[in-house]
């Protein structure tokens, strides 16, 4: 059986050069007629290039107006883009002769109100040639507009009384995404012989470019939106998460949502410096980007640590404040010893020893005495200090020692684990308790490393991560080196301690004053806890004036 050879042969592809040689007997109307197919694809693909690589919303519009002008050769064209209400927003007008531009990157605003694509009582707005194209799809193709019927023109005729100019030729393109909805329209005005520079009607091959353009632009248009919708809703719910951990927690008020502003002041700070260490760091827009997100999800971590060790506002609560139980103690104590009193003074009474009866309240009112200074004691040791003394926690353990009668069980006063927390030498917090609380940082890099970032955010978890690192290596959760801390979770730290330092809305404590705020800083910028350049920047370009006129009361505002 023998095979039959192929009579198909390749097609040869030919280069547009390679073209213009084998046109060069052709008539030379059709060698225009190539050159210029030739010119419109060329622009074509740099405009496709160019709309893809576009990421300014306004440059873009103006990108795809211009083009559309330069294709139909038109003196003027305006640019549309749907709202949610269905109306159709100007976005960029433009007319040559005139001089007339607004919107886009021309600064000036339009002061036109969008067109309604719906009249009030709820049927299409057919009669302006803008809504008509918006509502249907369809592209209208006007060669004079003051001879045009079945639409409103009454709008141009007014322009061209009080301006002295004469629209005459529209073309009304929609835009249309990817899933076909209309998402914008282009109009363009008066187009001009290249020649003459008459006024002229838009021909078919205008048309047919113009509606290509637009596709190709409701694409990119579409393509910036979805990205801008999905950074937004990402933002937004980073937000979220921030406001989900101040309200989870009184004691934190509204901390996760105020860092982020004082890293922002920071950052641009940062961004203007031009002498010293700073001089030479700068954000770009991504890395500004960056650095906010590291702030607001700073302490995403909180979200695992146990709520009564962040509320732990005193030395005895878990999920209660157990001084309540330990004053019960005293009141039974106080019982017992008001019965075993009066039991003694019966007997007394009975064998008529006055004197010793007088010996014995004596006594009695020493002893409750020594119990309610003892009780006073012990709630003021339970509510927590700046610094508890040895001689304070040498009374704690002479109080332990008491017993008390549970039922008919007798029970040391206090327990070892209560003995343990009421002689916190400061605050509130057993060493474990930090540890807990400590531990939000390595949570926080946990949970974000998880995430797949993008890239450009690809540092996030590191940076949130590591804003209770030090300069000196003292810090955690991985005690990093001076030269292995990125300047930006010093960024974080540097607005962490100020925000927590002067916040008035915890209420265990009140705010500290600017003053002091600043002189604790300095004293950790000495020991190599907080960035010295960054410290420096903070209280020389004073990036903590504006934040604190904004949040904090009179009261702390007292730095000139």
């Amino acid at each position: 059986m023998t095979q039959k050879k192929s009579t198909k042969t390749k097609a040869k592809v030919y280069s547009m050069s390679e073209v213009n040689t084998q046109i060069k007997d052709v008539p030379k109307s059709i060698q225009s007629y190539v050159r210029d197919l030739e010119e419109q694809i060329s622009h074509m693909t740099e405009i496709g290039l160019a709309l893809s690589k576009e990421k300014d919303m306004n440059v873009l519009l103006e990108m795809i107006l211009l083009e559309a002008k330069r294709i139909a050769n038109s003196d003027g064209g305006t640019l549309y883009m749907k709202t949610n209400d269905d109306r159709l927003a100007f976005k960029i007008m433009m007319t040559d002769s005139l001089d007339f531009h607004m919107g886009g990157t021309s600064g000036t605003d339009i002061p036109f109100y969008p067109i309604k694509l719906y009249m009030d009582d709820g049927k299409p707005n057919n009669n302006m040639i803008a809504a008509y194209v918006g509502l249907t799809g369809e592209t209208v193709n006007i060669p004079d507009a003051y001879e045009a019927e079945g639409f409103d023109f009454s709008g141009t005729r007014a322009f061209d009384e009080k301006t002295g100019y004469r629209s005459k030729s529209f073309l009304t393109v929609p835009l249309r995404d990817h899933e076909n909805e209309i998402i914008g329209v282009l109009q363009l005005l008066n187009a001009q012989d290249k020649k003459t520079g008459d006024v002229v009607s838009f021909s078919q091959k205008v048309q047919d470019l113009v509606e290509a353009l637009s596709s190709q632009a409701a694409v990119a248009i579409t393509n910036k939106n979805l990205i801008k919708d999905l950074e937004d809703l990402f933002e937004s719910f980073i937000q979220m998460i921030a406001a989900a951990i101040d309200a989870k927690s009184k004691y934190t008020g509204g901390h996760c949502q105020r860092i982020p502003l004082l890293t922002e002041a920071i950052g641009e700070a940062v961004n203007k410096c031009k002498t010293g260490p700073l001089a030479d760091v700068h954000f770009d827009e991504n890395g500004m980007r960056e650095l906010l997100i590291s702030a607001w999800l700073h302490d995403t971590g909180k979200v695992a640590t146990p709520t009564h060790v962040v509320d732990k506002s005193t030395k005895l609560e878990t999920i209660l404040d157990r001084i309540h139980l330990v004053n019960t103690r005293f009141e039974i104590i106080k019982r017992d010893e008001e019965i075993k009193f009066l039991k003694r003074q019966m007997k007394l009474e009975k064998a008529g020893k006055s004197d010793e009866i007088k010996e014995l309240r004596k006594k009695h009112r020493a002893n409750l005495k020594q119990i309610d200074e003892d009780k006073e004691f012990i709630n003021t040791v339970n509510i927590g200090g700046e610094f508890m003394s040895p001689d304070k926690k040498e009374r704690v353990e002479i109080v332990a020692k008491r017993t008390w009668k549970d039922g008919t069980e007798n029970k040391k006063f206090l327990s070892d684990e209560e003995v343990y927390n009421l002689s916190i030498s400061r605050g509130t917090l057993t060493a474990e308790d930090r540890k807990i609380i400590n531990d939000h940082t390595v949570h926080t890099i946990n949970m974000l490393e998880k995430l797949p970032w993008p890239n450009k955010l690809k540092n996030v978890p590191l940076y949130a991560g590591a804003h209770h690192e030090k300069p000196d290596g003292t810090g955690y959760p991985k005690g990093l080196s001076d030269k292995e801390l990125p300047i930006q979770p010093r960024i974080v730290a540097l607005a962490d301690v100020f925000e927590a330092l002067t916040a008035k809305d915890r209420p265990y404590k009140d705010g500290k004053t600017v003053s002091d705020t600043l002189r604790i800083m300095g004293f950790m910028k000495n020991d190599s806890h907080i960035d010295p350049f960054l410290y420096d920047l903070f209280i020389g370009e004073r990036i903590w004036e504006p934040y604190s006129k904004e949040y904090l009361d009179e009261y702390q505002l007292d730095v000139d």
